[in-house]
């Protein structure tokens, strides 16, 4: 079974995202902060990682810089899950490392096709 990490400080979009992934037989870690984020990445050696932008202290761009920037979490993909919108924000997460940007809101499918797309 494929373990995904959630980074999402909203508990109701939190509790979606876990529940479309359950949904697909996926085996799930969340937590609400970047900072916890980084320490479950590098523990718990997810499949993916679902991110948040908009979060309190480590925002998701700085989250996906420093993944990409440590080697135990370089490689793991991670898909942004965002109201942000702008081209600028998309460019910038596809700077930062960011494998795939979802606008909310999405849907059931759109997650889970997004995230078999980049699961090896």
């Amino acid at each position: 079974m494929k373990k995904i990490l959630i980074v999402e400080d909203s508990p109701s979009e939190r509790d979606l995202i876990t529940l479309y992934l359950k949904n697909n037989n996926y085996q799930v870690i969340s937590t609400d902060n970047a900072e916890d984020g980084m320490e479950l990445a590098a523990n718990q050696q997810p499949d993916a990682i679902v991110t948040d932008i908009t979060m309190e202290g480590i925002n998701g761009f700085e989250f996906c810089r420093l993944l990409k920037a440590y080697p135990d979490t370089s490689q793991i993909p991670i898909i942004a899950c965002t109201a942000r919108d702008r081209d600028l924000d998309r460019f910038w997460g596809q700077k930062q490392g960011m494998d795939i940007y979802i606008t909310k809101p999405y849907s059931e499918q759109e997650l889970v096709t997004a995230i078999e797309s980049i699961i090896k």
